[in-house]
């Protein structure tokens, strides 16, 4: 039996008309796996939402929850993280693709290979991915997740590799 991590894959959102639809903040690359219809998620106060409906609208997912019947009931849920669980070793559609779960502890090398600082955050900025990285020497540095900055993720080794480029692992 495969062991299984909780992941968060959204935010409720504003409530979209009267009928008990709302608007969700996607935590997830991947909505289709996440949000369909039976799929049980869990809140992050412990309690759990079945999705009822999906729907698209000008580029934003939305959902209603069984259970949640109107505009009134899904406005008290605003702002609540949705979760679901996952296996362990579930991999990306795509195959240039990572979780941050897989990211997050690897180990950082620079170009020759030596060990500067373990990531420690994925972080979802508007412009690109940005990988938080905690230096052995003592502070933070933010590499942009980009392939002509970080050339090399090897999954099976936990590792990182960076491209050879002056300043990348300056403390912040």
């Amino acid at each position: 039996m495969t062991s299984e991590v909780e992941v968060v894959v959204g935010r409720i959102g504003r409530a979209h008309g009267i009928k008990g639809q709302v608007a969700i903040d996607l935590r997830t690359d991947e909505p289709a796996r996440r949000f369909v219809p039976g799929a049980s998620l869990g809140l992050d106060d412990g309690g759990e939402l079945e999705v009822e409906t999906v729907s698209w609208h000008r580029g934003r997912l939305l959902l209603t929850f069984a259970g949640v019947p109107d505009r009134t009931a899904v406005e008290a849920l605003r702002g609540r993280l949705l979760s679901t669980r996952v296996p362990v070793d579930e991999q990306p559609s795509e195959p240039e693709e990572f979780f941050d779960r897989q990211l997050v502890g690897m180990a950082v090398l620079d170009h020759a290979g030596q060990g500067r600082g373990i990531v420690k955050e994925v972080l979802h900025l508007p412009a690109q991915d940005v990988l938080l990285v905690e230096l052995h020497s003592g502070g933070e540095a933010m590499v942009p997740f980009v392939s002509a900055l970080v050339p090399e993720v090897d999954v099976d080794a936990r590792t990182v590799t960076l491209a050879d480029v002056g300043g990348l692992l300056e403390a912040q």
